[in-house]
């Protein structure tokens, strides 16, 4: 998972760590030196094996459930379940316990908590959020329910998800888009990588929506990388700033 990997390298171990999936892009130099294993929907299993690990980790949404039973028969296999900001934090916790760097997991968690605390004192909450969509996939188009981390991320950041009352990562439509009036359009960098051409696209359909690019990691990594994601939710907030009248 590649967003514990990130924690795994922040948590100083960088020696422990033998093996990471092909999605792991950080740190860079884990990309360019560490064995990959696969990526998070197919392990390799008999690379994971060669690699002779004492534990394993792995998470319950991006890891199929049969694969983590299969990794077992190798060594103990730790998942984590996170779909809220408090879930993440205690997924940094408990990952610095079992591998022995509980002080510096504490110290990472305060930055994150301290981080979140200096954005929330920039929100009015008296002021209505802007409706948002936040858009992770196209063709078919599909969005962020209430249910997951994403959408946590968006509340705290001063957005209001215009898909909220949805579970999970539901398919939409533009038409859908533009009846529940959204004000904000979200494109995320990850899973499906949007670009500029696809603002274009979109703005033609939906010309009185504010469409904007975000980088996908800072919403939905949920392990050490919450140490940029606030000061980065922060500045966008600033670029839709006629949004939000506070």
């Amino acid at each position: 998972m590649p967003s514990q990997t990130e924690l795994l390298f922040d948590l100083g171990l960088e020696a422990e760590v033998v093996g990471i999936t092909k999605f792991c892009v950080h740190p860079e130099q884990w990309f360019r030196t560490k064995t990959r294993v696969g990526g998070t929907k197919n392990v390799n299993i008999e690379a994971v094996r060669a690699l002779q690990p004492d534990l394993i980790i792995a998470n319950k949404e991006e890891n199929v459930q049969e694969q983590v039973e299969a990794l077992e028969q190798i060594a103990p296999v730790w998942v984590s379940n996170v779909n809220t900001l408090a879930d993440a934090i205690e997924m940094i916790h408990s990952i610095g316990r079992i591998t022995g760097k509980e002080d510096e997991a504490i110290a990472i968690s305060n930055k994150i908590t301290t981080g979140l605390r200096e954005l929330r004192q920039g929100i009015n909450t008296a002021v209505a959020p802007p409706l948002t969509c936040y858009l992770i996939w196209k063709d078919p188009w599909m969005t962020i329910g209430g249910d997951t981390f994403i959408s946590e991320m968006l509340m705290r950041g001063g957005f209001h998800n215009a898909f909220a009352w949805a579970k999970r990562y539901p398919t939409i439509t533009i038409e859908q888009i533009r009846e529940r009036k959204c004000e904000l359009l979200l494109l995320s960098s990850e899973p499906y990588p949007f670009k500029e051409k696809h603002i274009q696209e979109l703005q033609q359909q939906l010309p009185e929506t504010t469409i904007l690019l975000v980088d996908g990691e800072m919403f939905s990594w949920y392990g050490s990388r919450l140490l940029y994601a606030f000061d980065y939710i922060r500045k966008l907030r600033l670029s839709c700033s006629h949004l939000i009248k506070n």
